[in-house]
């Protein structure tokens, strides 16, 4: 049963004529340049970004403050359905005006900044994102991009249209190590890579439970609609916020979209990846009294191995192969690292395996070493790719930069058009983790079988969709709540 909607406040047509009056008063707006201003040490208008945050609280704090200590950003607006969530925040910049429904702050201050930041969950994404771009905003979104293959697609195209600067904020894109790691292989050091390893201890919340029983008032200070935005109406619940929302599937991406983006990007960067051509899955089982397997479809497994084959790309000679392990599940550890060597950071990893050697590295592609260590002494490579200034925690400075010097003038590290690949990747797996953990009952009533546990699901890339298995297409683009729209 939906609980009641509040979201209906604005049709698609006056939607529509909202973005073009916008955008026909932002064209009457006049940048005064430095010269005019004039004054040492002063930062003019065309100097600065005037930065509006949707999700303020947790990541959404820290984000703000990075891109406020470049030196070159207004954080002039504050967005959050959550006062709670908000108060650093809101503390932080206290001149900063302050809203609760992103849509609001959109339709009445669309002409008083330049860009739009989102920390929102999963869900939510892509209609707050898609909105700014609409208006002629500049974005950096949080990692993953989107909650769906479909919005991933639909955000990439609309970067290109609107010609807006774009971010992904998987920060280790602009670190040191995935432009080390991409010097060895150009120089090749390892040979050809024909398979990647990445694994993680996530998830580090509840995953394969129940959807919780107990109804308990809802916070004061927590607008749950506004929250669930384009999810299905559901009854709040304790603890979902602020971060086990991440383990369900109507909200969250699990272990792959908390920690996909910092461990895939580089394989990607380095190889060239862009679309796989099939995925498959097995996930680890929650089994109730009697050694009866749990069915909680509504969230993600507890662990799970995801595999992703690419297409042979202009970086490699032929087909790719990516596993995905998290829940704590590894790979081998390669022959070549000693029995007491640390194997990734402990927790997190990638391993590259070429023709002629082995890399690896940490989380955000950090700490790149080759393998066995000892020719860490002896490979010297010149090199070859810039740095960003302030490694990883420039990429922030960088959109900042990037947004100011406008569409197509300045290099980033992960904008929508590799971010979104990236992201479609990882929601590729979710797919095959989602079907391998899909039960269908048994003809006889007598227990469930599950036929697209370790399926090869093979994947048409120009019409998004498993051309073998088609249950998991419905997840393919979800269908969102009465009142939400992408806008396309």
């Amino acid at each position: 049963m939906e609980g009641k909607n509040t979201n209906n406040e604005k049709s698609a047509s006056s939607r529509r004529d909202f973005i073009k009056a916008s955008a026909a008063s932002a064209a009457g707006f006049m940048i005064v340049p430095r010269h005019v201003l004039g004054g040492k040490g002063f930062i003019a208008p065309s100097d600065t970004l005037t930065v509006a945050g949707v999700g303020v609280g947790g990541k959404g704090t820290s984000d703000l403050a990075n891109f406020h200590k470049s030196g070159k950003a207004n954080i002039a607006y504050l967005c959050d359905v959550d006062d709670r969530r908000a108060v650093t925040s809101v503390t932080n910049f206290p001149k900063a005006k302050y809203y609760k429904d992103w849509r609001k702050m959109f339709e009445k201050e669309a002409k008083n900044f330049d860009a739009v930041s989102v920390s929102t969950p999963d869900h939510t994404h892509a209609v707050v994102a898609m909105g700014a771009m609409q208006l002629g905003k500049h974005v950096y979104v949080q990692k993953p991009m989107t909650h769906d293959i479909y919005e991933a697609r639909k955000l990439t195209e609309a970067a290109a249209k609107y010609k807006v600067v774009t971010q992904m904020g998987n920060q280790g894109s602009s670190g040191d190590g995935v432009r080390q790691l991409h010097e060895w292989y150009d120089a090749d050091i390892i040979g050809d890579v024909h398979t990647v390893y990445i694994w993680t201890n996530r998830p580090i919340w509840p995953q394969g439970i129940p959807w919780p029983t107990d109804k308990p008032p809802v916070p004061k200070e927590l607008d749950w609609d506004l929250w669930l935005g384009t999810a299905p109406y559901k009854d709040y619940v304790d603890k979902l916020i602020p971060g086990s929302w991440r383990g369900w599937w109507d909200y969250g991406t699990g272990a792959l979209g908390d920690l996909g983006c910092h461990l895939m990007e580089a394989p990607f960067r380095v190889l060239g990846l862009k679309y796989a051509v099939d995925m498959q899955a097995s996930v680890s089982s929650v089994f109730t009294d009697f050694g009866k397997r749990g069915i909680f479809p509504d969230s993600c497994p507890p662990s799970s191995h995801a595999t992703l084959t690419f297409p042979k790309t202009p970086r490699t000679k032929g087909p790719v192969t990516m596993h995905w392990m998290d829940g704590g599940i590894k790979p081998e550890r390669p022959e070549e690292l000693g029995a007491n060597e640390l194997f990734g950071d402990g927790n997190s990893g990638i391993l590259f395996v070429g023709t002629k050697g082995k890399m690896m590295a940490s989380e955000y592609a950090a700490n790149p070493r080759l393998l066995p260590l000892s020719r860490m002494q002896e490979v010297k490579v010149k090199q070859k790719f810039a740095r960003v200034p302030g490694s990883a925690e420039g990429h922030y400075a960088q959109w900042v930069e990037g947004a100011i010097a406008g569409y197509g003038k300045m290099e980033l590290s992960s904008p929508f058009d590799l971010a979104g690949p990236l992201t479609e990747a990882i929601l590729m797996a979710n797919l095959a983790i989602r079907g391998a953990d899909m039960p269908k009952p048994r003809a006889s009533g007598n227990g469930y079988d599950y036929p697209g546990s370790n399926m090869k699901m093979l994947w048409d890339y120009k019409n998004m969709k498993v051309t073998n298995f088609d249950d998991v297409n419905q997840f393919v683009k979800r269908n969102y709540r009465e009142g939400w729209s992408l806008g396309v």
